[in-house]
């Protein structure tokens, strides 16, 4: 018999662990997705599990057919054999024990005959104490139990398999110890263990840590198996609360506990469609326990694994230390590890300055910003892994802020048409959530919140002339001095609305709170520390791209004119309205780079071409919904009530990005690094 071996899989060094995944029959893609994931986060393991029920349903046995082979080829696989058919069953219920004892030990050989070329140990049942997986109400001494699951794990121990008895969830002492005075613990080679501390197991209650729960497992199997091995086949963390760092945090916790194995439950969020074995939509912690999104889409722990594995999760949250040390109060800034935020940081870091930065690093890349404040400035740059969506965390950050600058965002218009109320709960309501945290405070803490052009709408009443490579106003006073605050809100596409439904409340809370805020209605900016991408940060990814020799694509025709500000100057201009609060509250300012920073993407991919000496790869598309033809920020009104100006054009701007792109820490050099150079290295970069 060829079954892999316990090694297979890279880890990319460290201990080895692996992901409990349950997929249901007919879910080919899905399934073939999760395991690539899988791969690529660099798991070793994958349990999932064998219903004896749906195996003997319709297009049951081809299913697993297909993904025991599937899951074989690639992982050392742990296959779960538990629910009883209900025809076969004293219950009636997939949950009962089967009327002839025997034939729970007959489907295990059968399986193991079938496919055990494809694994080398197998698990005997699931969470036994709880009713949905085993009625011991009809089983009050176990005695069904173990005489049902004793003989499948002696008959499949005769037959060269490792055995794993089922790890009840709750972990329970006296189960496990009965187990052993039943006889069921000397046929096993290991004992599951399940632990989910912060969602189903209580830290005040029923949790005293992973220490201790195998402590007093090895306890009892030195009593009746000292030879067993301990396997965590189950450890999870649901972040409905949005708390991703907590759930890389734990999956930490639980990779070092004194375990043999650890199997983390689950990869995916189980799809809103999907009812669990309660109901659907029964409890909302079971559809967050993955580490992707149920699209797809990973979250901290999935990304930080994928980037550099265990290593890279403990050296990113080792940077939430809090500064035991401040001895004033910090200048907050949501979404501090951003582009904008940590260029703003920086400069208020560089002055001997307190800053707390609040990101949930959602948006890839924005870790290595982190490190860079870091190591620049050590402890004063502090960092709170906080959600926008959690209002009770961020009442805690926010509590002694000198100041907040709120730059959280989903930041894509793509993206927002993608997910409307995703993007609604990021951007309106969390900015509410700062707000009221910040009112709750009960001290007049500024706060000075990031909006954007797309509040204006796409400006489709502006009359335009082509004028060769560009298009230009021909209203004399739009082309002299851009778009002002005079114009009319018009929210266009579910990001303009939930940018301009935050952009109202800021301003609205100071008029009904008395909160000192004020709005800078941003236009494009560009510059150092800038992780673009084609759905926002266009500037940087034009580069990126034009300097990896790949091609852009223009969706339109390329005439579109943008008014583009460095990074330098943004700064300044938060700055400005910090140091004149008093007088600029309540309003709202548009920032940008003004008509002399005004230029088409076809200028500005022509002026790149030059700099870089080659003509940049082009392709043009269609038009997306929502875009406008011309914005140019007005910004008159902010340099009369601040004095502010910009002082970068826009070619010394560009050339200036260039510089930081191509070194050996910008997003251009990555690329070519990211494959050989350790992870701390890779964060840093």
């Amino acid at each position: 018999m060829t079954k892999p071996s316990s090694g297979a899989g890279n880890t990319g060094g460290g201990k080895a662990f692996g992901f409990a995944e349950w997929f249901r029959p007919g879910e080919y893609d899905r399934t073939l997705a999760a395991l690539d994931g899988m791969e690529r986060a660099g798991a070793r393991y994958v349990r999932t599990h064998l219903s004896w029920a749906e195996y003997h349903g319709e297009g049951g046995q081809a299913w697993y057919d297909w993904l025991l082979p599937e899951v074989g080829r690639r992982f050392a696989l742990l296959p779960c054999i538990h629910y009883t058919p209900p025809s076969l069953s004293r219950t009636g219920t997939s949950a009962g024990a089967p009327e002839r004892l025997q034939d729970y030990a007959d489907f295990v050989d059968h399986v193991l005959t079938r496919y055990g070329e494809h694994f080398e140990a197998v698990e005997l049942w699931n969470e036994p104490n709880n009713l949905l997986d085993w009625d011991w109400r009809e089983d009050p001494e176990w005695a069904l139990f173990c005489e049902m699951v004793g003989a499948a794990g002696h008959w499949a121990r005769e037959r060269g398999f490792k055995t794993v008895l089922g790890g009840p969830s709750p972990f329970d002492a006296h189960w496990l110890r009965l187990m052993g005075e039943r006889g069921v613990l000397s046929v096993m080679t290991a004992v599951g263990l399940h632990g989910f501390p912060g969602t189903w197991d209580s830290d005040v209650g029923t949790w005293a840590g992973w220490q201790a729960l195998t402590g007093q497992m090895r306890a009892i199997l030195d009593e009746f198996n000292p030879a067993a091995e301990i396997w965590i086949t189950e450890a999870g963390y649901s972040t409905w609360r949005h708390d991703e760092a907590t759930q890389a945090q734990s999956f930490l916790d639980a990779l070092n506990a004194s375990a043999d194995r650890l199997y983390w439950y689950g990869w995916q969020d189980i799809a809103d469609t999907v009812a669990v074995q309660e109901g659907l939509r029964f409890d909302e912690r079971h559809y967050h326990m993955g580490v992707v999104d149920q699209d797809g889409r990973p979250k901290l722990l999935a990304r930080l694994l994928q980037e550099g594995g265990p290593a890279a999760i403990e050296a990113t949250l080792a940077l939430a230390a809090p500064n035991v040390a401040r001895k004033t109060n910090p200048v907050v800034i949501t979404g501090g590890a951003g582009f904008i935020g940590c260029n703003l940081a920086d400069s208020f870091l560089a002055e001997g300055r307190e800053v707390l930065l609040v990101d949930n690093l959602s948006r890839p890349g924005v870790e290595k910003n982190l490190f860079w404040l870091k190591d620049r400035h050590g402890a004063r740059a502090g960092w709170a892994p906080v959600d926008m969506r959690d209002g009770m965390a961020l009442r805690d950050v926010v509590r002694d802020a000198e100041a907040v600058f709120h730059f959280a965002a989903q930041v894509a218009v793509t993206t927002s048409l993608d997910a409307p109320v995703d993007d609604f709960e990021v951007n309106g309501r969390g900015t509410l959530n700062v707000l009221e945290a910040v009112r709750r405070s009960g001290r007049k803490t500024p706060v000075i919140f990031a909006s954007t052009n797309k509040v204006y709408g796409n400006l489709a009443d502006l009359s335009l002339a082509d004028s060769g490579d560009r298009y230009v106003p021909t209203d004399n006073a739009v082309a002299a001095h851009g778009v002002g605050e005079w114009r009319n809100l018009d929210f266009c596409t579910p990001y303009g609305c939930s940018k301009g439904v935050a952009d109202q409340y800021v301003l609205d809370y100071g008029k009904s709170y008395g909160l000192p805020t004020a709005v800078l209605r941003m236009s494009c900016i560009y510059g150092p520390r800038q992780f673009g991408t084609e759905d926002q940060g266009w500037v940087a990814h034009f580069l990126i791209r034009a300097l990896n020799g790949e091609e852009i694509v223009i969706y339109g025709d390329g005439k579109q004119v943008r008014d583009i500000l460095h990074v330098s100057d943004a700064v300044a201009a938060y700055r400005a309205l910090l140091s004149n609060i008093d007088t600029v509250r309540g309003n709202a300012f548009n920032l940008g780079g003004g008509p002399v920073n005004a230029i088409s993407l076809r200028v500005l991919l022509r002026e790149m071409g030059d700099m870089l000496g080659r003509e940049v790869q082009i392709r043009f598309s269609e038009t997306r919904q929502g875009d406008q033809a011309y914005f140019v920020a007005d910004t008159r009104k902010l340099a009369e009530a601040t004095g502010w100006r910009a002082r970068i054009g826009w070619r010394d701007g560009v050339r200036d990005l260039n510089a930081w792109l191509s070194s050996w820490n910008g997003p251009a050099a990555d690329r070519a690094e990211e494959t050989t150079a350790p992870a701390a290295q890779r964060l840093r970069a």
